[in-house]
């Protein structure tokens, strides 16, 4: 059996059309993450603004690995469990893959992002298991010149130049 060569989903900087999805009892649009922090609330300075939560009830960070962060600042539920991240400043949050989701008050956010740069698994998950029938992606590239700002450094599972894996 021959397999596909390996692809991966490492992109262009902001590639993909990163977006939320944002439904309310009456109300469902669709918002381009445009901006390195976008500020989800009910304040003047929210650039995703919604009545019955928080000025300031959350944040979407994209940081120096071409990731998207979510950032609450005010209880609600996830998909995923909350962990400290550099990009958050050190407070929890989640880096966001498609299909990620979270409220916040009696609004509901889905996370989308085309495959092609979406940084999960190469073809768009996993198959058998991990790693059972494809290859790992090469690393990611370096986004430092299209980010404007020093990486945070290389993701978990990948080791710096001139670094031998551990």
């Amino acid at each position: 059996m021959t397999y596909p060569e390996v692809s991966t989903t490492h992109a262009s900087w902001g590639a993909g059309s990163p977006r939320l999805i944002v439904t309310g009892r009456d109300e469902r649009r669709e918002v381009l993450l445009e901006d390195d922090v976008v500020r989800i609330g009910s304040g003047a300075d929210a650039q995703i603004r919604l009545d019955g939560i928080d000025a300031l009830a959350a944040e979407i960070r994209h940081d120096a690995n071409d990731e998207y962060v979510y950032v609450p600042h005010q209880p609600g539920e996830t998909n995923a469990r909350l962990r400290p991240m550099d990009a958050a400043e050190g407070q929890d949050g989640e880096i966001l893959r498609t299909g990620a989701r979270f409220t916040l008050g009696d609004w509901s956010f889905v996370y989308l992002r085309d495959e092609f740069a979406d940084h999960g698994r190469p073809y768009g998950g996993r198959e058998g298991g991990e790693l059972s029938r494809q290859s790992e992606q090469p690393p990611r590239p370096d986004y430092t010149a299209e980010s404007g700002r020093a990486p945070d450094g290389p993701p978990p599972e990948q080791t710096a130049p001139n670094e031998e894996p551990a």
